[in-house]
């Protein structure tokens, strides 16, 4: 019997394939038959939630023990799959694509999206009937709850845009990412521009994942925990959100700099932290040699020309709504933070949290390989995450490139308890999962830490018992 129809060989690989179709129609299922988050049934996401990780972790369990040859094709096939089942349905746990989308309007007309908010009527002619439809009996009721109220000025209207009182919060690179979608499709085009452009930015990273992993000569499969992962396939995809444009490209900045590339990889990283801001935190195991230092002012530079269209036209405005977002979601006065609540609140706690951040980092730092700082990213952004403890799930997307290529994969337990976030606010609740992420992470550290010292431990005795003087 040839290598290839042998039962073990086979099986395991008709069982990963098998495991991907079955991840792409529960992810399918939750996009078409869930509704919007909002709509008070949150209990059946919490369940959806689950049983997709469930499959997840099932089928990329099989995957590690199909034959190499197959693996990346079995990986990058199910990438599609899953990523296709994805746009299935409209963005289902969030809105902000709507206003990704306003945003992109706005520049294709040629106006600063800073400059006015989308209620205001000065760019009343620009709104899209699916982006602002009329009031049904003088309410916004039935269209709820993916529409609200869209306030002085146009009474008449709702819109799917939240927070529409206020301009956008997003720096440049977001802003260019939302006129460059918009640019070539109709101001009707509702929300699968955006899930389409996830999509092929997540096979995008996904392709560089497998590239990196062949590079350092580590198994392909690794890649499916970000190819496959029902998080990916929810935010990057289905509720597109831009994080995974900023996680993309974080991980190439890193890569490049790691590799010996540090202007190359500065440049990405300014447009990463352009993106949203928080990719800022993957500098610090880059920087273990001196070389990489170079990252930090083009890094710098670019975030600061990529704001110079906008201030042109815009002055100071540009800043938006950023400030009062932050204060709005408690990050000013600490009462954000799950985990380090328990132990302090108010100014203490922010405290606390910026020293865990500078400590992560400082670690990172000192002892993280700069041309393998893959496990140093880890350290430093699932640290962060777990002491910010955002309640957003797409912010766990940059994590999970770096989760694929230290191997760790124990950290995307905070992923998931994200995750689970998202989808049940509740302080309390989420408090438990991250500290069930924390004692996963602790467990499978101790015991993998052990496990070297025991291999450690057995070559030094075969080699004693090898020597011949000995």
């Amino acid at each position: 019997m040839s290598e290839r129809l042998r039962p073990g060989r086979l099986l395991p690989t008709v069982l990963a394939v098998v495991g991907v179709l079955a991840l792409a129609g529960v992810i399918a299922f939750g996009v078409t038959h869930l509704g919007f988050l909002r709509s008070g049934h949150r209990s059946p996401f919490v369940a959806w939630t689950l049983i997709a990780w469930t499959v997840f972790a099932a089928a990329v369990l099989a995957l590690r023990f199909v034959p190499a040859k197959w693996v990346t094709g079995i990986v990058l096939g199910g990438a599609v799959v899953v990523g296709v089942a994805a746009l299935f349905g409209p963005p289902n746990t969030s809105t902000d694509s709507a206003r990704y989308a306003w945003d992109g309007i706005v520049q294709r007309s040629g106006v600063s999206p800073y400059a006015h908010t989308p209620q205001s009527n000065a760019l009343a002619g620009l709104r899209p009937d699916w982006l602002f439809p009329d009031k049904v009996d003088g309410t916004c009721k039935n269209l709820l709850p993916r529409y609200r109220g869209l306030g002085d000025g146009a009474e008449g209207h709702c819109t799917a845009i939240n927070r529409p009182d206020v301009v956008t919060i997003y720096p440049p690179m977001a802003q260019l990412w939302f006129a460059g979608v918009r640019l070539f499709v109709p101001a009707s085009a509702q929300y699968m521009p955006f899930q389409v452009a996830g999509l092929l930015v997540s096979l995008g990273v996904t392709i560089g994942l497998v590239l990196v992993l062949r590079r350092v000569g580590r198994p392909t499969w690794w890649a499916a925990l970000w190819a496959w992962s029902p998080l990916v396939a929810s935010e990057a995809v289905t509720n597109s959100h831009v994080d995974v444009v900023g996680a993309a490209l974080a991980t190439a900045g890193v890569v490049l700099v790691a590799f010996g590339r540090p202007i190359w990889g500065g440049i990405a990283l300014g447009a990463a932290t352009a993106t949203k801001l928080i990719p800022a935190i993957v500098y610090p195991p880059l920087l273990g040699r001196w070389r990489n230092w170079w990252a930090i002012p083009v890094g710098i530079a670019v975030f600061g020309l990529l704001y110079v269209p906008y201030v042109l036209t815009t002055g100071l405005d540009v800043l938006g709504y950023l400030p009062g977002y932050l204060s709005e979601e408690g990050y000013e006065d600490g009462s954000r933070f799950a985990l380090v609540s328990l132990l302090v609140k108010g100014d203490a706690g922010t405290i606390v949290v910026g020293l865990a951040v500078l400590l992560a980092a400082f670690v990172a730092w000192r002892l993280s390989d700069p041309s393998r700082p893959w496990s140093g990213e880890v350290l430093v952004i699932g640290v962060t995450f777990l002491a910010v403890s955002p309640r957003y799930p797409w912010y766990a997307l940059l994590l999970i490139p770096f989760v694929v290529l230290s191997g760790r994969w124990e950290w995307l337990s905070i992923g998931l308890a994200i995750a689970l976030r998202g989808v049940w606010p509740s302080v309390d609740a989420y408090r438990w999962w991250l500290a069930a992420a924390v004692l996963v992470i602790v467990v499978v550290t101790l015991l993998r830490t052990r496990r070297s010292q025991w291999v450690r431990w057995g070559r030094l005795l075969s080699s004693r018992r090898l020597d011949p003087v000995r």
